[in-house]
C-alpha cells in the first residue's frame, strides 16, 4: 500500500480535470512522505504522448507513484528514487449506464482512517466491490461504526432530498473526489441547495434520489439500495440535470 494513484478521464481526446487530479496526487505524494525531484506539470505532454501513441480518443489514464525500489522494512528508505507507472485503457464513455440507473447494497467500511489519501491500498474496497458485483449491483456504499455512510468502494455518495443537494463533509472520512468537487462547483452555480454532512442508511434509503459521482461513473443515478428502490427505481430530475451539465 506504499504508493498512491489517480485515474483521469479522456473524452473526445481531452483530459477531464487533470490540474485536480494532479493538485490531489500532490498532496497524497505530501501526505505519505513520498518526494520526487521534478513538477508534477511534465505529467501532461506525457499522458498526452501517450494518448497520441495509442490513438486513443475516450478512455482513461492510470498514474501510479510509488515510493521505490529497497529492501524490505517498515522503516521508510533512504535515498531512493520513486517508481512512476502510467497506463492507459480504452473504454467507451457512454451515457447509456449513467441514464438507466444502477442498483448498490451496503458493506460495512473496513477502511483504515485516512480515506483522504488516495493510496494503493484497497484491499477492502475491492472486497466490498466483488461483493456488489456477486449481488448483481454496480456499487458498494460503505458503513462506517456510527452507521453514517462514508462513501462507495470506488466513489462519492449524493442524496436529494426536497431539492437538497446533500453529500459528506470533505475530511479524513471520504476521498474528496475530484468528479464530486465538479459536480459542487456545478451545483453552485445553478443554484441548488447544497449541504455537506453526515447521514445515516435511513436517511439515504428515504430520500428521493441517490447517485454516485467518480471519474468513470460521472454522474449515476442509484435506483436500488438493498433490495429497497429509490424513487420507484427511477432516476430523479436532479441527478439528470447534473450529469447533463457536467456533458455540456
Amino acid at each position: 500500500g506504499d504508493g498512491v494513484y489517480e485515474v483521469v478521464l479522456i473524452l473526445n481526446g481531452k483530459l477531464i480535470d487533470l490540474d485536480g487530479h494532479i493538485r490531489r496526487l500532490e498532496r497524497s505524494l505530501n501526505e505519505i512522505e513520498i518526494q520526487l525531484s521534478f513538477n508534477l506539470k511534465i505529467f501532461e505532454p506525457i499522458i498526452n504522448r501517450l494518448m497520441k501513441m495509442n490513438f486513443l480518443k475516450n478512455g482513461i489514464v492510470y498514474i501510479q507513484v510509488t515510493r521505490g525500489v529497497a529492501s524490505r522494512d517498515h522503516k521508510y528508505p533512504k535515498s531512493v528514487n520513486a517508481s512512476i507507472v502510467m497506463t492507459i485503457k480504452h473504454i467507451n464513455i457512454s451515457q447509456k449506464l449513467q441514464k438507466n440507473g444502477q442498483k448498490a447494497i451496503t458493506v460495512e467500511d473496513q477502511r483504515w482512517k485516512r480515506r483522504d489519501i488516495k493510496t494503493i491500498q484497497l484491499l477492502p474496497n475491492c472486497i466490498a466491490k466483488e461483493k456488489a458485483n456477486k449481488e448483481g449491483a454496480y456499487e458498494a456504499i460503505m458503513i462506517m461504526g456510527d452507521g453514517t455512510v462514508s462513501e462507495g468502494s470506488s466513489s462519492n455518495v449524493w442524496l436529494v432530498k426536497k431539492n437538497q443537494l446533500i453529500t459528506r463533509e470533505a475530511n479524513f472520512n471520504i476521498l474528496n473526489g475530484i468528479t464530486r468537487k465538479a459536480i459542487l462547483k456545478i451545483a453552485k452555480v445553478k443554484n441548488l441547495n447544497i449541504e455537506e454532512r453526515k447521514f445515516d442508511i435511513k436517511e439515504m434509503l428515504d430520500s428521493d434520489e441517490v447517485f454516485i459521482t467518480s471519474a468513470t461513473s460521472i454522474v449515476t443515478g442509484i435506483t436500488e439500495i438493498d433490495g429497497k428502490k429509490i424513487n420507484n427505481g427511477k432516476i430523479g430530475s436532479i441527478s439528470k440535470k447534473l450529469r447533463d451539465y457536467y456533458f455540456s
